[in-house]
């Protein structure tokens, strides 16, 4: 199946400038009246469907579509020489397997661009550059739909468009031809982020290797390959209809117009994983982790060695044999998307099968699985869940809308019956507790001015292309944090505190009456369902959101993946007055730690029913265990 829809949003160029033309004429009308009227008279006026932006809102340096002299080469090219040979070693099957093989017919990918280009026109273009960069350097981007797109550029993030990316800072080591490329780009980047790479025009392909006497296809040696830096071209995400201000909150730019400076600081931030990473202490790395994240290194650093780990193996059918192969899985912690895409699309397209897919899934539960890990403790009456963050970026770091961590807590009785839980998810409705437990997640917004103009409601949501807010980030940070550097990172924690130097969290929870253990989860979930949801009801414009629904409900709604789990057993006391260290011993101790939780309605001093009441009885519970003395 294909995920084209009929170009709604842009039904040809001349009629849409007229359009626009019209927009901006009632939008500086309107942005008139906002600054004399106050807000209620902005709001009616601006209740408008959609922000008039131009593709020139959304243009970014780099290479430009039309602006190759070779297009992006068919991926089953490369197949017939990187592929069918080692399912575990060759990069092809493992590529075709990711998100990154599949990023253009991701379904939530294209339900998501169609509420893009709802609240702000073209949006779809930042969208569509990362998402199929062959497709929208073929020019095959606007409408910025993707109702153009066509064969091969549905193949996503493919290997030719890799293999040609070109140091856009010309580093030492780079190919001698990159100077010239660079010098006659007309918008060269200024840093790396939002999809503005630059490409080779010719098909020279790229890679950390030094080929001698190589005859296939032309060939450079590239360091660039190897660097962080190349994944922070699609892996820092900002949005340049929006210029950051001197108070450091971030407002619309001027209608038909580039971004002012090109600089991701300038701009809101949507990602920061690459961000997050070289703010961290692997970006000095390498740091040893044991191996943790496989591959036959044990200290990482970059990037690719924790997603692409070496190994030995052959990349070439006919290559030679390398100890350090980078595999080209890309795992990261989607688990739902191949099963979705499957679906959709035949497997003689995608290149999917059953055994590459089962395969990349378990890869990324053993990411998910690796990426943190958790310690069980007492402290009292309390029961305290500690997080470590084992990655070299948030915990959990990306696409911040839909995607969460949380804690799941199961209380048991000496019986091992459930006395209480905490952050349930009912993996029938796909239903979330939140309000007892601790959700990781970042949360962004619309500010009231710019919902006005957009015509969406302020506040929290999911319209990504008119955020322009921070409002919550508790996500766990990495090694070498500092809330200096992660405020230069415009990624500092929101409604939430870490020290300098934390990479973990603490969440106490209140031990109930009679809870002898407990279960503990770190739940991971890609997908929620409120995101999943938002997407179907809020799309007027095709039926990009009820297909992407429909393929969430077959494939399990992005079932959230364990990434921890442990129980611990309570030391409690020898009766029911022994409340405090040390354990089977009655003295001033329980006797204080009852007054100080009785005063306080702790549940430690809740010892005689009726429970949740702190009343007589349980004082004279406390004397009588206490009289009673341990046997």
């Amino acid at each position: 199946m294909n995920m084209q829809s009929p170009a709604v949003m842009v039904p040809n160029l001349e009629g849409c400038n007229q359009m626009l033309n019209k927009r901006r004429g009632f939008l500086a009308r309107a942005e008139a009246l906002w600054i004399g009227g106050g807000l209620a008279g902005a709001l009616t006026v601006l209740a408008i469907a959609q922000v008039p932006t131009t593709i020139n809102d959304f243009f970014l340096p780099g290479t430009q579509p039309n602006g190759l002299d070779v297009a992006i080469q068919d991926a089953n090219d490369c197949r017939l020489c990187h592929g069918d040979f080692d399912p575990d070693q060759e990069p092809y099957r493992p590529w075709a397997a990711s998100a990154m093989g599949q990023a253009a017919r991701d379904p939530l990918f294209f339900a998501a661009m169609a509420i893009a280009n709802q609240d702000a026109a073209f949006a779809g273009d930042l969208c569509l550059r990362c998402h199929t960069p062959g497709g929208w350097l073929a020019g095959r981007s606007t409408p910025t739909d993707g109702s153009l797109l066509q064969g091969i550029d549905f193949q996503g993030v493919a290997c030719n468009f890799c293999h040609r990316t070109v140091d856009p800072f010309n580093n030492p080591g780079a190919p001698i031809e990159d100077a010239d490329i660079l010098a006659n780009l007309a918008n060269p980047p200024l840093d790396a982020h939002s999809g503005n790479f630059v490409i080779d025009p010719q098909d020279r392909r790229r890679g950390p290797y030094e080929l001698v006497d190589f005859f296939v296809h032309d060939w450079r040696q590239s360091p660039f390959h190897l660097t962080s830096e190349m994944c922070a071209t699609c892996h820092d995400v900002s949005n340049p209809a929006f210029e950051r201000q001197p108070d450091g909150t971030y407002a619309p730019g001027a209608l038909d117009t580039p971004h002012s400076t090109s600089l991701k600081e300038d701009m809101f931030p949507i990602e920061r994983t690459y961000s997050e990473w070289l703010a961290s202490d692997f970006a000095d790395g390498p740091i040893e982790m044991g191996g943790r994240f496989g591959g036959n290194i044990t200290a990482v650093s970059t990037c690719q060695d924790c997603h692409m780990p070496k190994t030995e193996g052959y990349g070439c059918i006919f290559g030679d044999l390398r100890s350090d192969l980078p595999q080209h899985q890309f795992n990261g912690g989607n688990t739902w998307l191949l099963n979705a895409v499957r679906t959709l699309y035949s497997d003689v397209e995608t290149g999917l099968e059953n055994d590459s897919v089962a395969a990349s899934i378990a890869r990324t539960v053993y990411l998910l699985e690796a990426a943190s890990d958790m310690e069980l403790t007492q402290n009292g009456s309390n029961l305290n869940v500690h997080i470590i963050n084992q990655t070299g970026h948030k915990l959990p770091s990306g696409y911040p809308e839909g995607r969460r961590m949380w804690i799941n807590v199961q209380f048991y009785d000496d019986m091992n019956t459930l006395l209480a839980e905490r952050g349930a998810y009912d993996f029938g409705t796909a239903v979330l507790t939140t309000a007892d437990t601790k959700v990781y997640e970042a949360k962004l917004g619309v500010s009231a001015d710019v919902a006005g103009i957009a015509g969406v409601p302020a506040g929290e949501g999911f319209h990504f292309a008119v955020n322009n807010m921070r409002l919550k980030d508790n996500r766990i940070p990495p090694r070498g944090f500092t809330n200096a550097g992660f405020e230069a990172a415009q990624s500092e924690p929101v409604g939430y505190a870490y020290a300098d130097g934390d990479y973990w969290d603490d969440t106490e929870y209140t031990i109930p009456v009679g809870a002898t253990s407990a279960d503990v989860r770190v739940y991971y979930q890609s997908t929620s369902k409120e995101y999943v949801e938002f997407l179907k009801n809020e799309n007027q414009t095709n039926d990009a959101g009820d297909i992407m629904h429909q393929a969430w409900l077959d494939t399990g709604m992005s079932a959230p993946v364990v990434m921890d789990m442990g129980t611990i057993t309570f030391q409690t006391g020898c009766n029911a007055a022994d409340i405090a260290e040390p354990y089977n011993v009655l003295d001033l101790q329980d006797v204080q730690a009852f007054i100080a939780g009785f005063l306080a309605h702790d549940p430690v001093a809740d010892i005689a029913p009726p429970y949740g009441v702190f009343d007589l009885a349980d004082l004279q519970g406390f004397i009588a265990a206490f009289l009673a003395g341990c046997p």
